[in-house]
């Protein structure tokens, strides 16, 4: 079966670099409408659903999905959209597994990729998320997905609490107006997607892994990573810069799975350096290379005690490379929040959600 390309909703269309947003499982391209990073502002800036998220729908109701059928519909896109010309990835949880399958198996089509939260293997190195487990339960597993799917997305205060476990920081400091109608755009557009094109999304992520080919991957890949994150474990995302031969990683403290939200404004300076060669946060983070430990801005010494970086779940020492916590000057006063402590919030509702979804041991 071969479907076809994902339609196009444009964020930006001014004169500049080429930018493909791809949002998380369960989200929509309208989530990019408030969070998009800011440097894509002034580019041309497309944003596309995830394979069978509303409007792009499968051809046949849940049927299965494979990389080549969703790198093919992809790359269609891009072709389509910015006339075969190299685009920036920036990619979301499962939009950043699909960025890294398209920067292997598309290299001519990507320039860069920019990971949020990202993954290579749907199972995290055997772990298998709930969602998927129950899929596989014949009968009564994909009746019990709808139901909970329908569920979620029913009204506008469940789908916010739902969503909310995604974060560090539950009183949301960021949400306003525009986020909330943003986010009542994203459950307008998964009321009329349908559960069984979801769960062949989940199916296909939850069966493919690209870790074995990341090595070969040359295109320069920018991995935010929060500290906190419940959703994909910090040891995973740091595997991948372990893996990818030219990734820089930035950690961010006070944060969870949504780093685009919870840590904006430095994020936008994170990402505008990583593409800008001349500015001073590419510099910093071309020095860090070399001392993977090093801080960006001199005087700011972080704490990579082993005890931390036991909590932060990283690999022993020498196995990933370029990983830090970021510090950067705000000229209004506005400080970044790289503390890390782990007795600070207790959030037990997001712990019992990590698992049930087979993050956690």
């Amino acid at each position: 079966m071969k479907i076809p390309p994902p339609p196009a909703e444009w964020i930006s269309d001014k004169p500049g670099r080429n930018f493909v947003l791809l949002h998380g499982m369960v989200m929509a391209p309208a989530f990019w409408s408030v969070f998009a990073p800011e440097v894509t502002l002034d580019g041309r800036t497309v944003a596309y659903p995830l394979p069978g998220h509303h409007p792009w729908s499968l051809p046949v109701a849940g049927a299965p999905l494979s990389a080549d059928q969703v790198v093919d519909a992809m790359a269609a896109a891009i072709v389509r959209d910015f006339s075969g010309q190299p685009v920036n990835l920036i990619g979301h949880s499962t939009g950043g597994f699909l960025s890294l399958l398209l920067a292997v198996r598309r290299p001519d089509l990507v320039s860069s990729v920019v990971l949020l939260g990202g993954f290579a293997c749907g199972r995290f190195e055997g772990k298998e998320r709930f969602a998927a487990r129950m899929l596989r339960v014949p009968r009564v597993g994909p009746y019990v997905f709808r139901h909970f799917f329908k569920r979620w997305i029913s009204t506008r205060e469940q789908f916010r609490w739902g969503s909310i476990e995604c974060v560090y920081n539950k009183s949301c400091p960021w949400e306003d107006d525009r986020a909330a109608s943003a986010m009542e755009m994203v459950r307008a557009d998964l009321l009329r997607t349908r559960p069984e094109d979801i769960a062949a999304c989940v199916q296909f992520m939850s069966s493919t892994s690209i870790l074995s080919d990341l090595p070969a991957v040359t295109i320069p890949v920018l991995n935010l990573i929060g500290v906190h994150d419940a959703i994909v474990p910090p040891s995973h995302q740091l595997r991948l810069s372990k893996l990818l031969p030219r990734a820089q990683t930035v950690l961010f403290g006070d944060c969870g799975h949504l780093v685009m939200v919870e840590q904006k404004r430095q994020m936008d300076k994170v990402i505008s350096g990583f593409l800008d060669p001349q500015s001073s946060v590419a510099a910093a983070l071309g020095r860090q290379r070399a001392n993977p430990f090093a801080p960006l801005i001199e005087g700011f010494d972080p704490d990579f005690s082993p005890a931390l970086l036991a909590r932060l779940e990283q690999f022993s020492s020498g196995d990933v490379e370029a990983t830090r916590i970021p510090s950067f000057a705000f000229p209004n006063g506005e400080g970044p929040h790289v503390e890390h402590n782990s007795h600070r919030h207790r959030h037990f509702a997001a712990d019992r959600r990590a698992a049930q979804l087979g993050l956690q041991p």
